[in-house]
Parts: C-alpha cells; structure tokens; sequence
C-alpha cells in the first residue's frame, strides 16, 4: 500500500502556520529562519552569546591592570629600592645580576624601582583626564543632543575648533604654556581629551532621545530634566565609559611620547618614557634592556586596557540585545 505523499511546500506552509500562531506574518524566508532556529548550531551559537564568555586572556589583562594599579598607589610601601639612588659602580647591570632583579640604567638606578614608581605618573595623569573628560565632556554632549538650537551649534562649534588643531602639538603648546609638572601635565591632557567625550555622548543622546520610552515620558507631561537625567543619561554613560576605559591606553602612549620627548614631569621623577628615551642610547653598546623593560611595560599595560574594554563593551553589548 503506497504512503500519501505530502506536497512539496507542506513543510513550508506548517512553518508559516506556526509563525502565525506566534504572532509574526510568515513569509518564505521565514520558513527558513524558522527552521535554522531549530538546529543545534544556531540554537548553540546563541547560547554561546548569551553566556557573555572572557578567555583566560581576559583574566590575565584585568591581573595586569590590577597589578599596575596597585603600585601606582603603594609604590612608597612596597619592597623596592629608592628609584633614586644612584649606584655608578653596578651601572649598566643585567637583570638578576648585582642585586638588582630587572638590572640598572646608566646611573646605576634600579630599574623595577622606576618602573614600579613610573607607573604613578602614568595611572594619575591617564585616570585624571578619563574622570574629566568623560564627565565634562559627556555632560556638553548630553545636553548639546537633547537640547539642540543654538546651543548645541555653540557648543561643538568649539568642540570643532579644539580638534582642528593637531593634538600633539596644541599639546606641546599648552605644557610649554603650564609647565613641566605633573598637574600641569595632567590638566593639559585632561582639557584636550573633552571634545572626543563630547562628540561621543553627543551622538548617542541623538539616538537615545529617539527611542520609546523617551518619547512616552514626554508624552506622559515629563518635565526636561527628569526626561534628561533619568531617562537619557543612564543609557548614555555606559558607552561613554566604555570609550574611556579603551581611551586610557591612548593617554598613557600620549603621556610616554611626552615624556619621551622630554616634555613631562621633569627628571628624576621616574616615567616610562623617559626610561625608553634613556635606554635607546645604549642600544648602539649592545645594551637592549634599559629599552626594551620599560617598552614592555608600556605596551603589555596599553594591550591589556584595550582588550578588556573591548570585552567588557562586548558583553555589555550581549546583555543589551538580550532586553
């Protein structure tokens, strides 16, 4: 007895009646989505996005910008010796040779001491100029997008104007201006960094402001600065954060070019920087340590901000597409 064959599209249409039933309107590309779905790839892929996972590399960034931190702050307390105490006799030393455990630079000054109290300059100044630029500069950009008029072309009028100018050089300019101190430093640096927050909360008041429940809050006779405050500038802040945690690693590179330069905190005060611009004479003596410690630092704390912004973004991205 032969079996009833079922027409070609019975798949089709009892996908399209299920989506009926769900409250969607089927169409012959949603059969198909409707039966991608249902396999187990797809069904694990977004598992595995709703997870928000973080490698083991992760780990490891947030263990080395903890660590970085935490000599930043208790670099006076910690076991090491006086980054400036000068001991010409062992200069130039190997690491793990004469005592000195990462070796010494051209003064015979030990070189995890400067790196340890060099990595104050960095977090004070980077630290300093996230805070304010992102509370400066999120707070123009969210009442410049909310606001608009004349208001708004005032205020990134001169957002414009700061950033026309190449940063580097007004830099140069405004620290030739305050002087070569570490709050003269930080406030320069801090004051450049305000039009990029501005710019970015800006945009994203423009696109917050349009969502629903800021349009039923109005509707419902909400006054400006709850609409503003309570509706638009939580949504706000988590991409301004996120942009300053990856932006620290800009500043402590802005910081080390200076300091390269010669144009930070004046010496002895140790910096990364300074101790690159130091060791790249000895290069031509063979001497690559004295460059290539402090180089690593830099970049291993630099790479380490990066990526756990960029993770951290991403999962907060994950939660948000889940609401």
């Amino acid at each position: 007895m032969e079996t009833p064959q079922q027409p070609p599209n019975a798949d089709a249409e009892a996908n399209t009646d299920q989506a009926t039933r769900m409250g969607s309107q089927p169409s012959p590309a949603g059969s198909l989505i409707l039966e991608d779905m249902g396999t187990p790839g797809f069904e694990s892929e977004i598992a595995h996005k709703k997870k928000g996972k973080v490698g083991l590399l992760f780990y490891v960034s947030v263990f080395w910008v903890v660590l970085i931190v935490f000599c930043a702050i208790f670099a006076d307390l910690l076991p090491v010796a006086d980054p400036l105490k000068q001991d010409i006799a062992n200069r130039r030393s190997s690491p793990f040779t004469n005592g000195f455990i990462l070796g010494a630079d051209g003064l015979g000054r030990d070189i995890l001491a400067r790196l340890v109290h060099g990595a104050r300059t960095s977090v004070v100044i980077s630290v300093t100029a996230v805070v304010v630029g992102s509370t400066v500069g999120g707070v123009l950009g969210l009442s410049a997008g909310y606001i608009r008029g004349r208001y708004e072309g005032l205020v990134m009028g001169g957002v414009n104007t700061l950033l026309a100018f190449p940063g580097l050089i007004l830099l140069l300019t405004l620290v030739a201006f305050v002087g070569q101190n570490l709050p003269a430093i930080t406030v320069a640096v801090a004051f450049l960094s305000i039009p990029t927050y501005t710019r970015v909360s800006r945009a994203t008041t423009l696109a917050v402001s349009q969502r629903e429940f800021v349009l039923a809050a109005k509707a419902m006779g909400a006054k400006r600065n709850r609409i503003l405050f309570r509706e638009i500038a939580p949504n706000v802040a988590m991409p301004v954060m996120a942009f300053g945690l990856i932006a620290l690693g800009t500043v402590i590179i802005l910081e080390g070019s200076l300091a390269f330069l010669g144009l930070s905190v004046q010496p002895p005060t140790p910096t990364w920087g300074t101790m690159i611009n130091e060791g790249r004479r000895t290069i031509s003596d063979g001497i690559y340590h004295l460059t290539v410690t402090p180089a690593l630092v830099l970049f291993f704390t630099v790479f380490s901000l990066n990526y756990v912004g960029d993770s951290l973004r991403n999962v907060f991205d994950v939660r948000e597409g889940q609401l």
